[in-house]
């Protein structure tokens, strides 16, 4: 069904989108949707970091007694 869209038919439903919604109201929705793309990419970001830093406190925290309990005892 989409597939005979075509040129002329993307243009036509870009015309009929800016007359009812206008100019500045469509502006003003690209603007929102680049800034939730933009609140998105820095959210994943975030994410990554924090689990990130839990790995390396974990893989830390593992690593950081290897003494067997009988040399613990000779220091």
């Amino acid at each position: 069904m989409l597939n005979n869209i075509g040129l002329p038919g993307i243009l036509l439903i870009a015309v009929v989108v800016l007359v009812l919604f206008g100019r500045g109201k469509i502006s003003s929705l690209m603007g929102e949707v680049g800034k939730g793309i933009t609140s998105f990419k820095k959210g994943v970001a975030d994410g990554n970091k924090e689990i990130e830093d839990a790995a390396n406190a974990d893989a830390a925290a593992v690593a950081k007694d290897v003494t067997p309990e009988q040399e613990k005892d000779k220091v």
